[in-house]
């Protein structure tokens, strides 16, 4: 935009012509300090110009006072960003800065608008806080418990509900207590005070979320200083400074020093102070204006009242007086393309590699030679790039795989012309190594311990796995295929056990963990893997007890006086681990005359002992126990009972006349083993067994009841002359056998034809005489035979 918007007033002004100075400007909020904002191009013949920042709405620090530099005839005006800008389109995405040039008796302002646009790749951790020394801040000692030391909080994170951490560690001694981030982004200091910490730097890491899983690192040193010194005084300082008319604005002059605690520094004289700035917290005066002797001689000598205070006690101050000469010299120093180096090599660029070369001329002696310089500011002293004549070239093997040696090589080329005095001009080379994902990450086969009890979740250990590309641990780890019981810990690396395990199913797991590397590349996908087996072991737990076969036993034994019989062997194994095969045996109930003993599995009863003998039958009820032995533990148990139904065995004497001696005579014990089996049927057996019986029991009786009806029913319906014949077979008479013999014949004539001719369908036997019949079951006739 142009300074003046009618061309009639810019007509009227000793200013030729004003170029190239837009009225709207679009700034990304990723610019950092030291931004040009815009420069633009001016005529003043006459007389000495001057561009001013008046105001800027809304009120902001963070533009700096334009700076004003002469090419042949023209002036050139440029507006930068100050150190302590920080651009945020969230927070202020609109500025107005009013500017007034000036030259001569003619003053003319105008607006330059700036607005500042979003950049959604801007992390805002920047400047000193992110950069490799981070951020310093001095507190004393005798800080309050507590207090609040620095403000975390950038511009505009408050609306991106940032989260503000610190992520390294606080332990003791040497940290008093932790520091810690309230909810406003304020450092405070630790609970405990800073009492005695006086010469202590404590470094911290912070940890800066934002946004949608967006996080950016910044580190702060707090530097604790003593209890400062009621005194404040400038140390020797010289009182006049000799300077030449060339230097640049912001060019330093001098640097004064004020002894005292978080001394501050300002120019009391002259106010406004046109061509002098000093910095407020390091004490350097620099040049804000061009002091060109040529134009204004007004600036030949310049004397300067310096105030140095203690910021906490801004009465405790000192003056100093000081004395600024410009000297004029030769014109213009050289120029050179590019007038600044910005490029990115990755870390395998090949030695001898050109990244630029420089073209440089003199303004005041076109064609004459210039000598070029390679200083280097970060990092210091000889590095990885070297100067050639005008050619920067890669003088090392860059290597990117060491902590601290990817570096940003910010380095300068000087460039000096053969006037007098001599005329130099520096040209800013910044080349970034970029890393380069080399080598594949590797992890040392291992082998874990772990008992067979353990529950889920258990650790077992960690798998450690390194690579050469740095950082050496940004690795993740995961198992391929395998079983499942087992699990990694994608970052720790951390093996788990997730289910249960078994010695006796499976002794041994092999685990495939691969290592893989992350954010090692600046391509994200370029990642390399490797892979190492991890073996475990399942250590063995005794958790299941012997059985024996059988459980119970009965045994009738003969026992002998001054022998030792045999009984039994206790068999005994443990089901699921049929190797494990060492038993104790020991007699835990009934032996209470210690007559039976155990010689390992096998026992014994001892007849040897001495009386009183058994001389009756007699019962033992013995218990045994079985207790697996060995290491493992703990020790699990059985028992077995064993019955042993003792009998003396007896002894005969005989006895001869020509010799009077006893002859015992011993037989081989018997040994007899009774063995009752038994069957004991299942419980759902048993109970369809009872409900089938009972149904059975149930049906058997409706029938029975059935057939004693049909009885009954069938002894009610014969008639009255049948039942009178049955009544006379009965009871009988007690006439003669002739008798008998001619009832018949009496009864025959008496009987009807129809009665003859009915069928007899019975046969029985007359129980006085003995003589068979035929009988009519529904009439009670009946014919003897």
């Amino acid at each position: 935009m142009a300074l003046l918007r009618p061309p009639a007033l810019l007509l009227a002004l000793v200013v030729s012509e004003l170029h190239c100075l837009p009225w709207f400007i679009n700034v990304s909020e990723s610019q950092g300090p030291g931004t040009t904002i815009h420069s633009f191009s001016f005529n003043c013949t006459a007389h000495m110009p001057m561009l001013e920042l008046v105001h800027v709405q809304p009120p902001t620090t963070f533009f700096n006072q334009p700076s004003l530099s002469r090419w042949q005839k023209i002036y050139v005006g440029t507006v930068t960003l100050n150190s302590l800008a920080r651009l945020d389109a969230l927070a202020v995405n609109h500025y107005e800065l009013q500017l007034r040039f000036t030259c001569g008796n003619n003053v003319t302002e105008g607006p330059l608008y700036v607005y500042v646009y979003r950049d959604p790749g801007y992390s805002p951790c920047s400047g000193r806080f992110a950069s490799p020394a981070g951020e310093i801040i001095q507190v004393r000692e005798t800080v309050t418990p507590g207090a609040q030391l620095y403000t975390l909080l950038l511009p505009g994170l408050e609306l991106q509900h940032a989260q503000i951490s610190i992520n390294s560690a606080q332990d003791p001694p040497y940290f008093p207590g932790p520091f810690s981030i309230n909810g406003q982004g304020w450092l405070l200091a630790p609970s405990q005070g800073l009492k005695g910490q006086a010469g202590k730097v404590f470094q911290l890491q912070i940890l800066v979320t934002f946004g949608q899983n967006r996080s950016c690192h910044g580190m702060l040193k707090v530097k604790v200083l003593p209890v400062p010194s009621s005194q404040i005084s400038f140390l020797g300082q010289a009182r006049n400074i000799t300077i030449l008319d060339d230097l640049a604005p912001g060019s330093q002059v001098v640097q004064v020093r004020a002894q005292g605690f978080d001394v501050r520094y300002e120019i009391l004289s002259p106010v406004p102070c046109p061509l002098f700035s000093i910095g407020r917290e390091d004490g350097v005066v620099r040049t804000t204006a061009p002091l060109e002797l040529a134009q204004a001689w007004g600036t030949a000598v310049t004397r300067l009242q310096v105030k140095a205070y203690e910021r906490l006690r801004p009465w405790a101050s000192v003056d100093l007086d000081l004395t600024v000469n410009v000297r004029s010299v030769n014109r213009w120093p050289p120029r050179c393309l590019p007038a600044m180096l910005v490029t990115e090599i990755p870390e395998t660029t090949p030695v001898g590699t050109v990244l630029n070369t420089f073209t440089c001329t003199d303004p005041d002696s076109p064609g004459s030679t210039l000598n070029y310089e390679l200083r280097f500011h970060s990092p210091p002293g000889p590095a990885s790039l070297c100067l050639r004549g005008r050619a920067l070239e890669v003088n090392a093997t860059l290597d990117c795989d060491t902590p601290g040696a990817c570096f940003q090589h910010a380095a300068s080329i000087l460039v000096l012309d053969g006037g007098q005095p001599l005329m130099t001009t520096e040209v800013p080379v910044l080349v970034m190594v970029i890393p380069v994902n080399e080598f594949s990450p590797a992890c040392v086969p291992h082998t874990f311990r772990i008992r067979e009890d353990a529950g889920p979740h258990t650790l077992l250990g960690s798998v450690v796995g390194t690579d050469k590309d740095y950082p050496h641990n940004s690795i993740e780890y995961d198992i391929s295929g395998g079983p499942t019981a087992f699990s990694v810990d994608r970052l720790s690396g951390e093996i788990h056990l997730l289910g249960s395990l078994d010695y006796e199913l499976q002794t041994l797991y092999r685990l495939t963990v691969l290592v893989t590397d992350q954010s090692q590349d600046q391509d994200p996908t370029h990642r390399r893997s490797g892979s190492c087996t991890i073996t475990i072991e399942v250590e063995d737990v005794n958790d299941h007890a012997p059985e024996c076969q059988p459980p119970f036993q009965e045994l009738t034994i003969y026992a002998p006086l001054g022998r030792s019989v045999e009984v039994t062997k206790v068999s005994c194994w443990v089901p699921q681990e049929p190797q494990r095969l060492v038993f104790s045996y020991s007699i835990v109930g009934g032996n209470s005359q210690s007559r039976f003993s155990l010689q390992g599995p096998i026992l014994v009863h001892n007849n040897m002992l001495g009386p009183p003998w058994p001389e009756q039958p007699h019962t033992h009820e013995l218990l045994i126990r079985v207790a697996d032995a060995g290491p493992s533990i703990p020790h699990l148990s059985a028992t077995a009972t064993v019955i042993v139904h003792l009998v003396p065995w007896s002894t005969s004497t005989a006895a001869t006349r020509t010799r009077s001696a006893a002859v015992t005579s011993m037989t081989t014990p018997l040994l007899v083993t009774d063995t009752e089996a038994f069957w004991q049927p299942e419980p759902w057996f048993v109970v369809v067994l009872t409900v089938t019986s009972a149904l059975f029991l149930l049906a058997l009786g409706w029938l029975f009841s059935r057939l004693f009806q049909g009885l009954a029913q069938m002894l009610q319906t014969p008639r009255k002359p049948a039942q009178a014949l049955l009544l006379n077979s009965i009871q009988g008479t007690e006439e003669s056998i002739e008798g008998f013999m001619e009832a018949p014949r009496m009864e025959m004539p008496q009987t009807p034809s129809s009665v003859m001719s009915l069928l007899f369908d019975g046969r029985a036997q007359d129980s006085r005489t003995g003589r068979d019949y035929l009988f009519n079951t529904l009439t009670g006739a009946r014919r003897w035979l």
